[in-house]
């Protein structure tokens, strides 16, 4: 590796082993090869590998591997030199390796520097292939999930933290890790969390209210009022079908859901089946006429109220916006003002996932349950986890297994190990028509429910937020819904992720948001102009939803209507359906 030549055949190796890595990597994301279609390392690059099983050329910035190699030649002559001494300056700062026997143990410094050595070189190469910009991506993302399946910290005979646990708890760890690892293996997922600390309507989604209608799609929650007096416009919540609703109820502390209801405002849930076979060919179409729809109507219908306020959030955003589109195009506008959280219309910027999107994998989940079929919900729960591999897969394989711990109850995290089933041909619709073609944007470009969808239409005042650090609905993705619908528009971007920041109750005082009263085009252009203000974006949305409410009226006693009786307590029974 001293020369031009010998880096440049170094590139060649890294291409011919590229196929392999990214296979080990996909084998080892269980959620994403079988979320996404079993070739995944051709869908990641395009026509990577070919028919005949050989790989295309990969072009490589020559510029740029001389730099690699100049600084890993240099790097590695200082580990080597040093050998097996330890040297705290030159430590890994990873936080994976952060822990005290990393430093006192000689070979586990050894490894740990290595490791990072080789990580920095491998994406260094990742980013010196040249190509378009999806290429890319699935180049840099399949090298990361390999880098992060491949750190030492994963491997008992190579962490030397979990080998000192070992030691002093005489072997108790080994086998605490062995329970842990059968637990999860019979219960299908690695464990996140305590999940026997929890339980669906007992501490968490425990805002007092009731079933107040269902069908085969979803259940409608109504809640109880904690004030005298309400506004006469009810609000509506439709929560993304692809988890379950109570991430807004998580507990009352941190729950959108009964900070609404203590705002004064008479609210409504949609809680989605959990599909099992008998739902199996379910359309698109059936939810937003038989869900979407109906839960307008029914929530219209109980209250008496003429116009409701609406919220969507992540994918119950785009369900509900199309929703309104074909109440548009049929004449029909029951909701008077709308709120988008984390959600897409515009779905131009899908972030990480645009890399597992193309004909190919549409084709394939179209052939394979675009007629008929279930998405298994830890599929797509595993899917997600592994955007993130080093914080949601890996810290709990090491955690739990290695070093025979049990992760502390989290109720977040129980809410994202408890997932949902999809009906094959909904999802096969939703991927072709929003993350590939972006169709709903385009005016009268699909038919839903036998209607135009032209989200131009939506011209009612509209609340739309996003998260900074989203990555599951990129800021930019979030802002895109600005140039998409027509009425009065506010925007606001709170700090943090896709969940976290959108569950930070006011009275935690946490994080931060950023208001402006004009809009731009893009993103960057608003955020020129924007104020940050300090604590929960929740106080700024309650203001302006107290303005699209109506006058005070006095709460109802009891729950429903005389057409529409209560059913059973929430959170009712389609929530606790495990996929």
């Amino acid at each position: 590796m001293n020369s031009d030549a010998n880096w440049v055949e170094v590139a060649r190796e890294f291409q011919e082993t590229l196929g392999s890595s990214m296979q080990k990597a996909v084998s080892a994301m269980s959620g994403v090869s079988s979320a996404f279609p079993p070739e995944a390392p051709s869908v990641l690059m395009q026509g990577l590998p070919h028919a005949n099983g050989t790989l295309p050329a990969l072009q490589f910035d020559q510029t740029k591997l001389l730099e690699i190699q100049q600084a890993y030649i240099k790097d590695a002559s200082v580990l080597w030199n040093n050998g097996l001494t330890q040297d705290a300056a030159n430590m890994p700062t990873d936080r994976r390796f952060a822990a005290e026997a990393w430093q006192t143990n000689p070979l586990a410094h050894f490894s740990a520097s290595s490791y990072m050595l080789n990580s920095q070189a491998l994406m260094g190469m990742a980013e010196a292939v040249e190509g378009d910009e999806k290429t890319k991506a699935r180049v840099r993302f399949a090298v990361e999930q390999w880098l992060a399946a491949a750190a030492p910290s994963n491997f008992l005979a190579l962490n030397a933290e979990a080998q000192k646990k070992a030691i002093e708890t005489q072997g108790e760890s080994i086998a605490q890790g062995l329970q842990n690892l059968m637990h999860d293996m019979r219960q299908g997922h690695v464990s996140m969390t305590d999940e026997s600390n929890f339980e669906v309507g007992q501490n968490v989604a425990t805002t007092e209210g009731a079933v107040v209608y269902e069908n085969t799609y979803f259940q409608l929650l109504e809640y109880k009022p904690l004030t005298e007096k309400i506004h006469e416009k009810p609000l509506l919540l439709v929560p993304p079908c692809i988890n379950k609703f109570y991430i807004l109820d998580l507990q009352p502390a941190n729950s959108l859901i009964r900070y609404a209801v203590e705002q004064g405002h008479r609210t409504f849930v949609v809680s989605w089946r959990n599909p099992d076979e008998s739902m199996q060919d379910k359309t698109w179409d059936d939810y937003i006429e038989h869900a979407a729809i109906q839960a307008i109507q029914v929530t219209r219908e109980i209250t008496g109220a003429k116009s409701i306020n609406a919220l969507g959030f992540c994918v119950g955003g785009t369900i509900l916006a199309t929703a309104l589109a074909v109440l548009a195009a049929r004449g029909e506008k029951p909701v008077s003002s709308v709120t988008f959280l984390t959600s897409l219309l515009d779905f131009s910027d899908t972030g990480i996932l645009d890399i597992f999107i193309d004909e190919t994998a549409v084709k394939f989940r179209e052939m394979q349950m675009g007629q008929g079929g279930l998405l298994k919900g830890q599929d797509l729960a595993s899917t997600f986890s592994f955007l993130r591999p080093n914080d949601l897969v890996w810290n709990y394989v090491v955690g739990n297994y290695l070093k025979g711990e049990t992760p502390p109850p989290f109720d977040l995290l129980y809410w994202n190990s408890d997932s949902t089933n999809l009906p094959g041909p909904f999802y096969a619709w939703y991927l072709r028509n929003t993350y590939f073609e972006n169709n709903l944007i385009k005016p009268g470009k699909l038919i839903v429910c036998g209607q135009p969808v032209d989200l131009s239409k939506l011209d009612m005042p509209a609340y739309i937020y996003g998260s900074r650090e989203d990555h599951i609905v990129p800021i930019h993705g979030a802002y895109a819904s600005t140039q998409v619908l027509t009425g009065t528009l506010r925007f606001v971007m709170g700090a943090s992720g896709h969940i976290a920041g959108v569950i930070n109750p006011p009275a935690k005082n946490k994080r931060s948001y950023w208001t402006s009263d004009k809009l731009k085009v893009t993103h960057e252009e608003w955020l020129l102009g924007a104020t940050e203000h300090p604590g929960s974006w929740w106080s700024d949305w309650s203001a302006w939803l107290k303005r699209q409410a109506g006058k005070q009226v006095a709460a109802p006693k009891t729950y429903g209507s005389r057409k529409y009786k209560a059913i059973e307590p929430a959170p009712g029974r389609y929530v606790k359906v495990k996929a």
